[in-house]
């Protein structure tokens, strides 16, 4: 399909509390790593071509980016790379942060506690360059999402009256957390894997957030809503087949599917390329057919 002039607002807009944002962002992860992400690629990215990355999704219209002070790699950082690329920020940019995993210099994973949480916002505040973060999601790991949540999102509750924060998310959540985290403190996303192939009980709690006015962001919705590796291999040829009736591409129609879930559903895929930053952002304009949307829902 052509993709030169389409720009991120022929997927529509949404809303993350104040900020409307258009529904095709651009999710940082793979940025600061060649060949793979968080410590499973081949060495750090090439500084240059991750500007160009962001800032090409910029020039499309792309004002909603996803980040975490634990996207390192031994030389990039996506934050710095943000920072670096788009400062002085545009002020429709509306940059989503995750705390609660924190990852030491080695790359080796730790899980804040509640009382931890203010460093890892002070240290994205840092990196970004910002005095204050538009959105914040409490990540949520195994140890934490087997028990009660409110200790740490009363954490970030309370720093978000102090000022430091705008907005508040949940991700790797389930519908018990944000029931949780609601009776605290305004939830205005729900990030999730998702994509085509989904189990019935997470398409479920997409529309449940719909209905509430919650955004729903996937992420790995390229990858089949499975592998942080990427989307590679072979494609189910139902996708081939709908991919070839648009003229698309298959991660496009894969992005295009995930969309049409529901006018509250908010696509971050990632890349380190900026062709396929407007790739991506074309995938926008495509409209699948009812039987499309059905035939793709196991692909």
């Amino acid at each position: 399909m052509p993709t030169e002039t389409i720009t991120a607002d022929a997927a529509g807009t949404w809303k993350l509390g104040d900020r409307t944002v258009n529904r095709i962002g651009f999710g940082t992860m793979r940025l600061p790593e060649t060949g793979g992400a968080l410590g499973t690629g081949t060495g750090p990215a090439d500084r240059d071509r991750a500007l160009r990355v962001l800032r090409r999704a910029v020039e499309l219209g792309v004002n909603h980016f996803d980040t975490a002070s634990f996207y390192f790699s031994s030389l990039r950082s996506a934050n710095e790379l943000i920072n670096s690329a788009l400062s002085p920020y545009p002020d429709d940019l509306v940059i989503a942060t995750k705390v609660g995993p924190g990852r030491d210099p080695s790359g080796d994973w730790w899980t804040a506690r509640p009382g931890q949480l203010r460093g890892q916002v002070e240290e994205n505040l840092r990196q970004l360059g910002r005095d204050h973060l538009d959105l914040v999601n409490l990540r949520l790991m195994p140890s934490v999402a087997a028990g009660s949540i409110a200790e740490h999102f009363g954490a970030l509750a309370e720093l978000r009256e102090a000022g430091l924060i705008r907005h508040l998310g949940l991700s790797n959540c389930g519908p018990q957390h944000l029931a949780e985290a609601q009776a605290i403190a305004p939830v205005v996303c729900v990030q999730n894997r998702f994509g085509t192939g989904a189990p019935a009980g997470e398409r479920d709690f997409l529309r449940a957030c719909g209905e509430q006015g919650i955004a729903y962001v996937p992420f790995y919705a390229i990858a089949r809503g499975g592998e942080e590796t990427g989307a590679h291999g072979t494609y189910e040829e139902r996708v081939e087949t709908v991919a070839r009736s648009h003229g698309a591409s298959p991660a496009q129609i894969r992005l295009a599917w995930t969309l049409q879930q529901g006018p509250h559903v908010l696509a971050i895929p990632g890349t380190g390329n900026p062709d396929h930053v407007t790739d991506n952002v074309a995938a926008g304009a495509l409209r699948l057919t009812d039987d499309e949307v059905a035939l793709l829902a196991d692909a």
